[in-house]
Formats: C-alpha cells, sequence, structure tokens
C-alpha cells in the first residue's frame, strides 16, 4: 500500500530549505564583509602610503650615534660600551607634541635605526617609503594595524582611533604598529612578584582602572592599573606567554636562554641591568682586546615606565676599585634637545648627565622594553603576532 507525503512533511521540508538557504546567504554575506573590509583596509594602506608626511627632525652632522661612540672612546680604558648602530633623535616639540608624545618619539627613534641599519625592515615599514613618518601619519598606521586585528585590546582601549589625538602610548602600542609590518616586535615586562593595588596614572589617558593579571611563577594576584601603557604591564592572560603567539619561546632572549645568566642571581633592577647587558652582547661574554667601545647589530630599546618613555641606545660597564662593576644605561630622552644633546658631546662636557643613567636612578616598581628579533614574519607567522603578550621578569 503506498502512503503519499502529507502536507505537513512538505512543510518540514521546505523550512529545512530555507533555513539552509538563510544560512548560505549569512555566510555569504560575512564573507562579502570581510573581502569589503580588508579592501578597506588595502585602500587605506594605499592612500597613506602616498599621503604619510616625513617627520621633521634635527640632522646632527656625522651622525649622533659616531660622537656618542667617541665621547665613550675618550672614557678611561677601565670601561665597556655596546652601542646600537645608527639612531636619529627625535625631539618633543613645544605645542605640537610636548607633554604627551614621547612614545612616538620613540617609535621615530627606532625607525630610523631599522630603515638605516635593516635592508629587510626597510622594505616593509611604511610601504617601503624609507622614511621615518611624522606623528600623524604614525596615528593612521597604528590605526591600520588594529584593523588588521593586531592588539585588540589595546585597540578597544582607543575604540580603534588615535588620529589627532593627544593620548598617551607605550610599548604595547608600539609592539603592535610594528609587527602590522611583519616586525618581530617583542615586549618584556619588569616588576616586583607581588603586587598590592595599583593605580598607575598615566595623564591624558580616558581609560578608567582597568583589570590585568600581576603573575609570577605559582599564583596569580589581580591589581587596577591606568592607562594604555599599563595594560599588559606584565604577563597576560593566564599568566604565561602563549606559545607562538609573541614568539618568545624562539627569541634569543626568552626565560630559557637568560637562565644560568647574571639575570636569575641579581635582584631588585639590576635584573633588568643585567638584560639590556645580555641583550646588546647577545648573551656572550665578550673580550674587547684594545677597544672598549662596540656596536651591538640589536636595535634600541623602547623603554617604559609610569609616566615617560625613553630610547636606551646602549650600555657601560665601568670596572670600580673595589672590584664591583657600575652600570649606565646609555638613554636618548624625548624631552631633551637634539641640539643641546649634539652640543655636550661635539664639546665632550656635560653629555653624561644627558645620556648616562645608573640602576640607582631605576625607581620605578615596574618597567617595560620593547625590542626587535631579527626577520619578517609573513603568513600564519604573521597571524600569530596579533595577540600581543610578553616575558616577565621580577625585580
Amino acid at each position: 500500500m503506498a502512503f503519499s507525503s502529507t502536507p505537513y512533511d512538505n512543510v518540514n521540508q521546505e523550512t529545512i530549505k530555507l533555513e539552509g538557504s538563510l544560512d548560505s546567504s549569512k555566510l555569504s554575506c560575512e564573507r562579502g564583509a570581510l573581502v569589503k573590509e580588508k579592501l578597506n583596509v588595502n585602500e587605506k594602506i594605499s592612500s597613506l602610503i602616498g599621503l604619510q608626511n616625513r617627520s621633521g627632525f634635527y640632522k646632527v652632522e656625522g651622525g649622533l650615534m659616531s660622537l656618542l661612540r667617541n665621547c665613550l672612546e675618550l672614557e678611561s680604558s677601565d670601561s665597556t660600551s655596546i652601542v646600537s648602530g645608527y639612531v636619529d633623535h627625535y625631539q618633543s616639540i613645544e605645542f605640537e607634541d610636548l607633554g604627551w608624545g614621547c612614545g612616538w618619539r620613540n617609535i621615530q627613534m627606532l625607525c630610523s635605526h631599522l630603515i638605516m641599519q635593516r635592508p629587510e625592515a626597510r622594505k616593509v615599514l611604511f610601504g617601503g617609503s624609507g622614511v621615518v613618518p611624522d606623528i600623524l601619519s604614525l596615528q593612521r598606521w597604528l590605526e591600520i594595524a588594529w584593523k588588521k586585528g593586531f592588539d585588540v585590546h589595546g585597540a578597544e582601549h582607543f575604540n580603534y582611533k588615535i588620529y589627532g589625538r593627544k593620548n598617551w602610548i607605550g610599548a604595547t602600542e608600539c609592539a603592535a604598529l610594528l609587527r602590522s609590518f611583519g616586525l618581530q616586535a617583542r615586549i618584556v615586562d619588569f616588576g616586583p612578584k607581588e603586587c598590592e593595588e595599583l593605580y598607575l596614572s598615566v595623564p591624558g589617558s580616558s581609560s578608567g582602572a582597568q583589570m590585568v593579571n600581576l603573575i609570577d611563577a605559582n599564583k596569580r594576584k589581580t591589581a587596577k592599573v591606568n592607562g594604555p601603557m599599563d595594560r599588559f604591564l606584565v604577563s597576560r592572560n593566564d599568566g604565561v606567554p602563549q606559545t607562538g603567539s609573541s614568539g618568545h619561546e624562539k627569541s634569543k632572549y626568552s626565560r630559557s636562554v637568560l637562565e644560568n645568566k647574571s639575570t636569575q642571581k641579581a635582584k631588585g633592577h639590576q635584573v633588568l641591568v643585567d638584560w639590556v647587558w645580555n641583550y646588546f652582547s647577545d648573551g656572550r661574554i665578550c673580550t674587547y682586546s684594545h677597544q672598549h667601545v662596540n656596536v651591538s647589530g640589536k636595535t634600541p630599546l623602547f623603554f617604559q615606565h609610569d609616566g615617560h618613555s625613553r630610547t636606551i641606545v646602549g650600555i657601560q660597564v665601568k670596572q670600580q676599585r673595589n672590584g664591583m662593576q657600575q652600570y649606565n644605561l646609555l638613554i636618548l630622552d624625548p624631552a631633551h634637545s637634539t641640539k643641546g644633546i649634539e652640543k655636550s658631546l661635539r664639546e665632550n662636557n656635560g653629555w653624561q648627565k644627558l645620556i648616562k643613567r645608573g640602576t640607582h636612578t631605576l625607581n620605578k616598581p615596574q618597567y617595560q622594553l620593547c625590542y626587535i628579533d631579527s626577520g619578517i614574519a609573513a603568513g600564519a607567522d604573521l597571524e600569530l603576532l596579533k595577540k600581543i603578550d610578553s616575558l616577565f621578569l621580577e625585580l
């Protein structure tokens, strides 16, 4: 006996077809939106490459770092200095960015080095223009980095908009911007093992108190912080760098590499100083024969703390009469006048007060560094760089 389909069965079949059609349409719309967004980002990049402005700065005849090396050479032979290669100094300008633009100026210093010293970086930075853009153009590039998905938390903090604004930025924004070009920007955080509730105030920040994880090796503790450069001050997420996310596990300066180094034995802010020495000397014990000033192949370091950021361009160690070693970070500060630095270096008079910073001057509870490993990421490796995390070392 044959049975025919009931009207109810027909309705179900029609409903299934309709739902399948709707799902397919929804998927097509989502794909279309993604394609449109990607095209929109590409259009913005093409437009920005043509419209971006080269940043103005005071050009030091012969190079600022060359003058610094000459002065270091004139010092006593019981010292050893390691410095970066080419770096231009970018100072904050009154009525333009004085009081809020230090982060942008440090990015410019880093980029001046990358463009001159690393051909592979020059090809990808800012559309291969070979120039260091002004702050407004850098703000556009950061917005594009956010649109591409780099540092989503940071982008949300600024509501994906920073062009024309006087917001403070920090190491995470530096890393997101450079990573968007495929550069292997890494962050290292230095801080106390355990922290009480923190209220790190950053003038100009529009954010309220935000929650981040302050981690030691064994437990979690929550603290409130304010401001863009504090959001990920120490390890993010579950307290350890995500394998494959930042690439710290591949970096020469990861925790595993630093084991058995002086960093693990030192205490307090000497941990940071030892890390900087290992970084510029490539972690090897260096013997320097007759010369006591050496040029490192490493990039300068974006040096962040509560309230300000500067650029570390090298480090010096002096052997004291009592057998102890005295370390000085060699720092370029955007708050200083380039002409003033140049004058002091040419005259070999007073430059130490402008550039040298001893361990005793490191009086902040937390610091953050951003450095750039060699190589350009692409494809899946570039996707992994979108999530910002860091290596944490206890002070």
